[in-house]
């Protein structure tokens, strides 16, 4: 009879993650809005799904962006995630093999070793013996490895490593011992009956018979038993990121994004952290000023168990290179404004003082928006002034007063409904203007037109518009002598993907030198909006940090592409600091000299 009792705490913790699992993704999918219901019912059935599968082979089995990251991590969680899919797999066609029946009893292929014991045997049974051992073992290193990252990250390459509550450590626990005990259990097994592959064999041989004996089923209990603490738990800890990150890939492919507000995608992209860790080095708040409670992994736990405190969500500079970092690309920062939102008093602000603005007919011109930020660093304005008129191209000033402001650093505090408002009010005025470009010099406001007000005109970025301008000779530059290390701004970089307009356009005024850590590596500046609570002190440990990555190479100069960044290093460094557009203006070869 192919039953024993100890089958049962298997059975029932399969039964059990099962219903809650399609009660969690029923109860999610129920609660996207509209638009996200709309994509994924319009991509469901198409190639975007086959991408889909493939990206959950790479990333859910594969761990493919881990193991870019730092190989010993990728190995520990490849080797666990598809050495437990492959023993499951391989262990399946052993039972039908052994047992002809595809559609055996649900438990025999876990607990094959113990039911294989009558003497039949099969063309392939040697060879599935080495592959389920191999197998076994595959998994236990990256137990080992898991282990050892749990009270030794250095040795894994991880200056920390995720602080876990207890219910998580718990479950982690259980985890640990599902196959040091299904290795045991088949061991004993083997020496009884002589069926075990090269390692559960051997280890067999190493047991009396009257040992093995008084062993095997308490071994396989506790198999059992293990694997269902583990099945039961896992729908509530951490370790629900084994299925909601595969839906969460799927989901993504299929169009859905966050919104301004939580909804059942905020849900499944909290599900889907691991809490690998590999966010927490990367925070500048945690490496240099040594908060270490507020990044991404503790911000989205907290949220997962309802746990979040102000400060948690507060305290974050918003440089994405928690972001960049994540392995699954959860977007902790956009889910890190939702939570804001709901801790302010977020009524529609009164914006009548910009009814009195007219816009003016720009019918095939430019609109320049400087943004709030480069109006307290006025030489950056004057040197797009100076481009302009060498380019030749009229313009529209659109803030030139001031007044008028982008809206995204209120969006990044909580405050949607004000943000909205002056977002309206500036769409308005734009779209009356004509204007076929928008030119930005701040990155905060380019990428709040970018991706925030739906212009129907072309948005550029200044580095990328005097590149344009470059490229088709409508401004040409000298090439100076100097030295310059580039810093990449948060917002421009990491959070819009623009590496490449600042150094192209660089190439033509001066020597770069990259500094070491650079592009979606860029260190934050620390003097970034999306902390209102940091002091001053710790934004300068940040700050420091970046200027000392930025002068690592000696260079004759600082360039950056953003207001708020050029602030930040001038009042921290000895050393000249300029906008993009300062060096341009600088270089430029007026067409008169030219003529």
């Amino acid at each position: 009879m192919y039953f024993k009792p100890f089958v049962l705490p298997f059975a029932v913790g399969v039964l059990f993650f099962f219903a809650v699992l399609i009660y969690k993704f029923v109860a999610w999918h129920w609660k996207y809005n509209k638009t996200q219901r709309r994509a994924v019912y319009k991509n469901l059935f198409t190639v975007r799904t086959l991408e889909a599968i493939w990206e959950a082979i790479r990333e859910g089995l594969l761990h493919n962006k881990i193991w870019r990251t730092n190989p010993v991590l990728g190995y520990m969680h490849s080797s666990i995630a598809l050495g437990w899919f492959l023993l499951i797999v391989v262990s399946k066609f052993e039972s039908w093999l052994y047992f002809d029946s595809f559609i055996s009893r649900p438990w025999m292929g876990i607990f094959y070793r113990y039911f294989a014991i009558d003497g039949h045997r099969f063309w392939a049974e040697d060879a599935f013996n080495f592959v389920m051992d191999f197998l076994l073992l595959y998994v236990l290193s990256g137990v080992t490895l898991a282990f050892i990252k749990r009270f030794y990250s250095r040795l894994m390459g991880m200056k920390k490593t995720t602080k876990h509550i207890l219910y998580d450590k718990f479950a982690l626990t259980s985890l640990w011992f599902i196959f040091p005990l299904r290795l045991f259990a088949e061991s004993a097994t083997a020496a009884i009956h002589h069926n075990g592959g090269f390692a559960t064999q051997w280890i067999g041989d190493l047991m009396s018979l009257s040992v093995a004996q008084m062993v095997q089923l308490p071994l396989w209990w506790g198999y059992s038993i293990a694997l269902f603490i583990f099945l039961v738990n896992l729908p509530f800890s951490r370790y629900m990121h084994i299925p909601a990150e595969i839906a969460l890939i799927f989901s993504r492919r299929w169009g859905v994004n966050e919104m301004d507000f939580t909804t059942g995608y905020t849900k499944l992209e909290v599900n889907a952290c691991s809490r690998c860790g590999i966010c927490i080095d990367v925070c500048p708040l945690q490496s240099e000023a040594n908060i270490n409670h507020i990044q991404a992994a503790y911000f989205i736990r907290d949220v997962r168990y309802h746990t979040l405190t102000g400060d948690t969500a507060q305290n974050c500079l918003m440089c994405n290179r928690c972001v960049a970092a994540c392995p699954v690309g959860i977007e902790s920062t956009l889910i890190r404004q939702e939570y804001r939102a709901q801790t302010k008093i977020d009524k529609h602000g009164n914006y009548k003082f910009i009814d009195t603005f007219q816009s003016r007919n720009s019918i095939g011109h430019i609109i320049y928006f400087a943004g709030c930020m480069t109006h307290l660093t006025p030489s950056i304005i004057e040197s797009m002034k100076s481009i302009f008129k060498e380019a030749g191209d009229s313009y529209w000033f659109m803030d030139e007063d001031q007044s008028v402001c982008c809206g995204r650093p209120l969006k990044q505090q909580g405050f949607f409904k004000q943000a909205y408002d002056l977002r309206t009010k500036n769409t308005e005025l734009i779209n009356k203007s004509g204007a076929k470009t928008l030119v930005v010099s701040c990155p905060i406001c380019y990428q709040s037109f970018k991706k925030e007000y739906g212009l129907k005109i072309n948005i550029l970025h200044h580095s990328q518009y005097i590149q344009q301008l470059l490229d088709s000779g409508k401004i040409q530059v000298n090439k100076s002598a100097s030295k310059v290390s580039y810093h990449d701004p948060c917002e421009l970089g990491r959070a819009c993907g623009e590496y490449e307009a600042s150094r192209k356009v660089l190439a033509h005024c001066a020597s770069l030198i990259e500094a070491p850590k650079n592009k979606k590596d860029s260190l934050c500046c620390g003097y970034n909006l999306g902390d209102a609570v940091l002091d001053l002190s710790d934004q300068m440990k940040v700050r420091d940090a970046a200027l000392k990555n930025l002068l690592t190479f000696n260079p004759d100069s600082i360039v950056t592409a953003c207001p708020m960044c050029k602030k930040a290093f001038m009042h921290g460094n000895k050393q000249k600091v300029q906008d993009l557009a300062e060096i341009v203006a600088e270089n430029l070869l007026h067409k008169q000299k030219l003529s």
